[in-house]
């Protein structure tokens, strides 16, 4: 009885330790910063982007892509010191994320996801190796909401309608791009981010410069 007893006890203290610890990490920009977790359920997503952060990847990058009321993208390499009107967007690393699209993460205000190329050429909704994208998106009415499943053909659950009515977001990107982890401090920093005067490729015309590092 003890042995039991002492082996129950053994795994009850193993438990915490063997739990996944979450991966926050910072975005620096020029215009402020923001405090992002990565989930643990999109693995591959979360692994690579630390990755990326490890080497350095991700110095002196340009939020190269930003539209009020919907998201700021980040991520492509070529624009680390780029000509000013240089079109962006379309750099990366070599390599694409194999999709992680799962329904309980869904495109909130606040959400980190993964850009990718769209089309035919892309059947399997690989994301981008390194572009990703800061939802800011809007609030919506119920009304709206059910307008937008019934034309996407897919329903959205009563907890995605109760978040996208009282905090906002893009829900018609949800089930298409891979949603790999959020900002937990500093939205306000990327909806000031999307309301910057920008050229007609949705470019800041001045330079948005951010670094991804852990936390000091």
């Amino acid at each position: 009885m003890k042995k039991i007893v002492l082996a129950l006890l053994t795994v009850m203290l193993l438990l915490p330790s063997c739990a996944e610890k979450e991966t926050i990490l910072v975005i620096n920009t020029s215009m402020g910063d923001m405090k992002i977790k990565l989930y643990n359920e999109t693995p591959k997503h979360r692994d690579n982007f630390v990755k990326l952060v490890k080497e350095g990847f991700y110095e002196d990058l340009l939020f190269h892509r930003v539209i009020p009321q919907f998201m700021i993208q980040g991520g492509d390499p070529d624009s680390k010191g780029a000509a000013a009107g240089a079109r962006l967007g379309t750099g990366g690393p070599g390599y694409k994320v194999d999709a992680e699209i799962l329904p309980g993460l869904f495109h909130k205000r606040g959400a980190l996801s993964a850009a990718r190329q769209g089309g035919p050429g892309n059947p399997e909704k690989k994301s981008s190796g390194s572009q990703f994208y800061v939802v800011t998106g809007k609030k919506y009415a119920d009304a709206e909401l059910t307008q937008m499943a019934s034309r996407m053909k897919r329903p959205l659950t009563e907890e995605q309608k109760a978040v996208y009515m009282s905090e906002g977001g893009t829900p018609f990107l949800d089930g298409d791009y891979t949603v790999f982890g959020e900002v937990i401090e500093g939205i306000e920093i990327a909806e000031k981010i999307a309301l910057v005067a920008k050229d007609r490729s949705d470019r800041p015309n001045e330079d948005v410069k951010f670094s991804v590092a852990y936390p000091k």
